[in-house]
């Protein structure tokens, strides 16, 4: 009996509005830091559009920065072993579309 009422004590509540539940589009993540902060800005590009905005704006501990990463790891490597090895682009950091100007020819 005492084992339930410390799973119930533990146990974390969390709501999700049905406005955030719908999500934010994002294809670029830039990411800064502080000694003290993370902050990571989720932006939207879009082809032929020589501007962005900001969708989003998450500011993070040190701490929680590296638990982030690790399980983005962790949910990545389950991702692969179901679906198969992500392509990279190759394009360090930044979508493969142009920004407005002409597209690259080989």
């Amino acid at each position: 009996m005492d084992d339930k009422k410390n799973i119930n004590k533990n146990q974390l509540n969390i709501e999700l509005s049905e406005e955030v539940a719908e999500g934010t589009y994002s294809n670029l993540a830039i990411i800064s830091h502080s000694h003290s902060e993370f902050i990571i800005d989720f932006v939207k590009l879009m082809p032929g559009t020589p501007k962005a905005k900001v969708k989003s704006r998450i500011i993070l501990t040190p701490e929680h920065a590296k638990r982030l990463l690790k399980a983005l790891q962790d949910n990545i490597n389950k991702f692969e072993k179901m679906h198969g090895p992500i392509k990279d682009s190759g394009h360090e950091g930044f979508p493969p579309f142009t920004l407005g100007g002409p597209p690259a020819q080989a």
